[in-house]
Order: structure tokens, then C-alpha cells, then sequence
């Protein structure tokens, strides 16, 4: 069993808050977490089962009276019960009562949202970061802001760098020993989620038409949204393309990357960037495998840069840094992949490169970027396939990207 990163600040929220919800995307490893954390005597219920959920729909006040100390598993699939647990806190407001988990982001939801405002504490869970498949304890937030990070002589690079990334971090992925038969196992998850879980949290005119929205929203991963094509792409509207997508985030497949901007950069790209919150799911829906990967380093790039924003987001999740991602671009195409801005006002920035070799013109955007924050600029690196630290100018340098999970 894997070491999760953020199991303690699960344990933490349950010994101050009433309500806990773990959310992520199916299969990721919210059950394995919370029913290892609730072991020692917490009640289990799944909404997966039919009896379950029959009884938590028709009397959502009923389902929970009487309950304490509780695990429900996937609580998008009967929403009300969140104003039944509402009012149960209301009246007994003891920490740790309801540990949840959810496969789509309930709180998107209004009367949801506002009803346990201050009531519930909600941690993500992702798929499997690298440091938690290696056992580690990365580092790499920290040393980022203060600009200590470190040369890395047992980095994973070239081909098995690829390997690494098509593999993504979904656990039965990882006991798989073939690329086919992750790539199957892929291919039947994306079918779970788009024809079964996406009916929990709305209703989709055409439904048939998501996995090819799915597969064009994989070739503009790692790219700035452009709703109206995506909806072009199958013959919807500008509206019902944004809408899809917004489904499908809130599903925890693909996520949106706000830009970050400035008053003293005025040419800036106010877009924001759409990735796919695993890699190997992408590198699926986009039908690339190690053979293809070697032959073409731009879909690599593509792929690479959304494994690093996801490993970021994973990390990010577990630290006490408090940081809001964006990415940065201007009208010259020079551009930082994800701008880290901590709660303090400093900020990071990552250029992701897929290649060995870095040159200074790959420090463009964050020399654009590193004057627009004035004072509140720490540091700012290209993370690129090699080993060495290399400085490129003040607050400036080439990382391995070995350096996320070491």
C-alpha cells in the first residue's frame, strides 16, 4: 500500500472539523485512504451499492440520523445528502463526525457549496505522484521558492523519462506490466467515467459524442482553451463545448490553468490553459505509446508539461505552502507553463522542456516575468531532461525534472 501525501492533513481536518471530503477522480485511491484512516471503528457505507443509495436518495435526513464516526463513499452520486449531513453538524458540531469521498466536485454545485460553508473541509486527492510511488519525501516546493534546488546524478531520463510519464499514476495502472494492457485498462476507465459517472452530476444531450470531445479535448492539453473549436470539433456550440469541459473538470479528468497577469505587462494572453490531470489517460486518448513518443518530441512536450502540472498539483496538496498555480504568456509567445504564487504575494515559475539540452532562449518568458513581479520574484527554472543544476542568469537556472520527486 501506497504512503499518500496528504493522509495527514485528512487526519488533521478530522480532529477539528465536523465534516472531511476527500475528492478526486474515480480510482485514484479515496477508498483504499479514508478506509485506512477510518479502520479503527468508523462505520463504512459506498453509494456504489444499489441498496445503499436507494436508501440514502428516497430520505437523505433519515440515511443519516444515527449516524457518527462515518465513512460514505462517493457522495456526488446523492448530493442532498450533504444537506442532511448539514443539519446534523448544526445540531451536534463535533470534529470528525463525516469522513466523505467524492468522484466529482459536489461543491460546484450552489445550494451544496453554501450549505456547509465553514462546516467541511475538502483535500483532493489526485492519482499516484511520483515521490508517493518511490516511497520519497519531495522537496521540491520548498527548495523552488528559496532557490536551493539541487543537481540530480540518479535522474530518470530519456526513454525511461517517457516510460515514466505514459504510465501516469493510477494504481492499477502501475501493476500492469504491458503498455498495451495500461492502455486498456485506460480506455475502459475513460468509458467508466464519460458514459456511467457522468450522469451522477448531469445531464448530457449527447452523450455519445464525449469520447471524441474527450479525444480533442487530449490533442489541445497543454494548450490555451479555444472553446469554440472544441465545439466545432463536434458540432456544438461555443457554449455547449465550454460546458462539456466543465464537466469533465468537474469529473477530475482534465483541469483549467488560469493566467496570471500583471497591470505593468500589457500584452499579455488572459486565456487560460486546459490540461489533462493524468498522463498516462492522455497519452491514451491521444494514442501515443513509447514508439511514437521517440519519433516525436513535440507530442512528448505536450504530454511532459501535463504530467509536470499535475505532479505540482499533487504536491501542492500536501504542503503548507499555500499556493494558487497560473500560467503566464504574452503576445510574443514567450511564456512560463505554471506560475506558483504562494499567500504571501512570491512567486515561482516553471518552463517545462523536453529535451536535454537548455539553451538561454528557453528563459524568455521567465525573463518577462521575473521584472513584471518586481520584489516578489524568488525563482524561476526551466526543468529539463538532464542531471546538473545549471544557473542561467539571477534567480534563473536549468533543474532536472528528476527534481519534483526528489
Amino acid at each position: 500500500m501506497y504512503q499518500r501525501l496528504v493522509e495527514q492533513r485528512v487526519k488533521e481536518a478530522l480532529s477539528d472539523t465536523p465534516v472531511v471530503l476527500v475528492v478526486g477522480p474515480r480510482r485514484a485511491g479515496k477508498t483504499t485512504l479514508v478506509r485506512k484512516i477510518g479502520a479503527a471503528g468508523r462505520a463504512y457505507r459506498t453509494l456504489d451499492d444499489p441498496v445503499v443509495l436507494n436508501a440514502a436518495r428516497s430520505d437523505p435526513a433519515g440515511f443519516v440520523r444515527g449516524l457518527d464516526g462515518v465513512v460514505i463513499d462517493e457522495i456526488q452520486r446523492a448530493p442532498d445528502l450533504l444537506l442532511a449531513i448539514k443539519k446534523s453538524v448544526d445540531e451536534d458540531y463535533r470534529p470528525g463526525r463525516f469522513l466523505l469521498t467524492g468522484s466529482a466536485n459536489v461543491l460546484t454545485v450552489p445550494r451544496v457549496a453554501d450549505s456547509l460553508a465553514g462546516r467541511m473541509e475538502t483535500i483532493r486527492l489526485l492519482p499516484l505522484s511520483r515521490t508517493e510511488i518511490f516511497g520519497r519525501l519531495s522537496t521540491f516546493l520548498a527548495r523552488l521558492f528559496a532557490g536551493t534546488l539541487q543537481s540530480d546524478r540518479q535522474a530518470v531520463l530519456s526513454d525511461d523519462l517517457m516510460q515514466l510519464v505514459l504510465i501516469g499514476g493510477f494504481p492499477e495502472v502501475l501493476s500492469r506490466d504491458s503498455e498495451r494492457r495500461r492502455q486498456d485498462w485506460a480506455r475502459s476507465y475513460l468509458t467508466s467515467i464519460l458514459m456511467r459517472d457522468l450522469r451522477d452530476i448531469a445531464e448530457v444531450e449527447r452523450l455519445t459524442e464525449l469520447p471524441r470531445f474527450a479525444r480533442l479535448l487530449g490533442e489541445h492539453s497543454a494548450q490555451l482553451i479555444n472553446y469554440s473549436q472544441l465545439g466545432a470539433g463536434i458540432g456544438v456550440s461555443y457554449k455547449t463545448g465550454q460546458r462539456y469541459t466543465a464537466l469533465l473538470e468537474q469529473l477530475f479528468l482534465v483541469a483549467t490553468l488560469p493566467p496570471w497577469y500583471a497591470n505593468t505587462l500589457k500584452r499579455i494572453t488572459r486565456t487560460p490553459k486546459l490540461h489533462f490531470l493524468d498522463s498516462g489517460v492522455l497519452a491514451t486518448v491521444r494514442g501515443l505509446t513509447l514508439a511514437r513518443l521517440k519519433g516525436n518530441r513535440d507530442a512528448f512536450r505536450a504530454l511532459l508539461e501535463s504530467f509536470v502540472f499535475s505532479e505540482i498539483l499533487k504536491l501542492t496538496a500536501a504542503s503548507d505552502l499555500r499556493l494558487t498555480p497560473y500560467h503566464f504568456r504574452d503576445h510574443q509567445m514567450r511564456e512560463a507553463d505554471i506560475v506558483l504564487e504562494r499567500d504571501d504575494g512570491l512567486i515561482a515559475a516553471i518552463e517545462v522542456k523536453a529535451s536535454a539540452t537548455v539553451r538561454s532562449a528557453d528563459f524568455n518568458g521567465l525573463r518577462i516575468l521575473a521584472p513584471a513581479c518586481q520584489h516578489r520574484f524568488a525563482y524561476g527554472v526551466v526543468l529539463y531532461d538532464g542531471t546538473d543544476v545549471v544557473p542561467f542568469g539571477d534567480r534563473l537556472a536549468a533543474v532536472p525534472l528528476s527534481s519534483l520527486w526528489g
